[in-house]
């Protein structure tokens, strides 16, 4: 048997019947606490403060909920993620990344031999052929994600306003009405809780003299780092 052929594509997912309405989740995931793992929340926080959306547009901060996950990817009709995600190319780099393809490119670092990523949630979907008709990827190459309790890099920072654009686009193609907002956010309707929300979390933290973020040279074998331990 071709095992191409038996696999379900987006366009055949049996979850979503032609006709039926329309399921759109904006994902952003990653790891807020490492650097430029961030990425993916951080979109989502801005893209909720700066646009207002359908209220059948549903936003969601997934962090690093792994198989959690699942339950949005099987409910959707259209997927849309932000994400880090190791390109190789210079950093700050976007690369928008469509439908079966999107699996071979998710997430830039996995924090333990034990998580389940984001591509095994998306072949999960795909197995119980329950896989959104639309996927779109937009991903940023990290700069740094070895920085523990670091924030975004500028250059990572300064790469946020054209994704977010790409991802206005990108919903308006799929039949979204997305609108600037002009109604405050409260508190209590954000997608990143206050004390994580970025302004909050850059003017909380120690700088990086006074907090070891990469590693405490008095507890290391010498000629070692973290990312080699």
């Amino acid at each position: 048997m071709n095992d191409t052929a038996s696999r379900p594509t987006s366009s055949e997912s049996a979850c979503h019947t032609p006709g039926g309405k329309d399921t759109v989740i904006v994902l952003g995931i990653g790891n807020l606490l490492w650097a430029d793992e961030g990425f993916g929340v951080r979109c989502v926080e801005a893209f909720q403060q700066r646009f207002e959306l359908p209220p059948d547009v549903e936003l969601v901060d997934g962090g690093t909920q792994g198989l959690y996950l699942i339950q949005y990817v099987q409910s959707a009709t259209h997927l849309l993620i932000f994400d880090a995600v190791d390109y190789g190319l210079e950093p700050g780099t976007l690369k928008i990344v469509d439908d079966d393809e999107v699996p071979r490119f998710m997430g830039a670092k996995k924090m333990s031999l034990h998580q389940t990523g984001f591509q095994e949630v998306l072949m999960l979907a795909q197995l119980t052929e329950r896989f959104p008709q639309r996927v779109r990827l937009i991903g940023c190459q990290p700069e740094q994600i070895e920085d523990y309790g670091g924030s975004l890099t500028d250059t990572v920072k300064a790469a946020m306003e054209g994704a977010l654009q790409q991802g206005v686009d990108t919903l308006r193609e799929w039949g979204v009405t997305v609108t600037p907002r002009t109604r405050p956010l409260g508190a209590q309707d954000a997608v990143t809780i206050d004390t994580l929300a970025m302004a909050a979390y850059e003017a909380g933290r120690p700088a990086a003299d006074a907090a070891c973020r990469v590693g405490d040279d008095r507890f290391l074998v010498p000629g070692t780092t973290l990312e080699g331990r």
